[in-house]
């Protein structure tokens, strides 16, 4: 039986653009629905579509935990969070959409 995976992402509206952190536990689905605004809400009101950053956890509560902690951080906590793993801020769904 397949182990269930859970993602905390960033997504954003271009570099240095607007941020939007998540939690779910289907990465290439979850940016998939943001990408065509099938997501009510912030992502689809402010264009914030761009996989930019995340990370894998093997359970919900770390997850979201995680999730909570980035969603506390200040702007540029977040930005270098980013920089880190994706100095251009490319887009990596097409990485993950296999």
């Amino acid at each position: 039986m397949k182990e269930r995976q859970f993602f905390v992402y960033m997504l954003a509206s271009q570099k240095n653009g607007t941020l939007y952190v998540g939690v779910t536990s289907d990465l290439v689905r979850r940016i998939w629905e943001h990408k065509h605004d099938l997501v009510e809400g912030f992502t689809k009101k402010y264009r914030v579509h761009e996989l930019v950053w995340f990370e894998q956890h093997n359970t919900a509560i770390s997850a979201i935990t995680r999730e909570k902690q980035i969603k506390k951080w200040n702007r540029s906590w977040k930005i270098e969070l980013i920089e880190v793993e994706n100095p251009d801020w490319n887009d990596l769904f097409d990485g993950i959409a296999v």
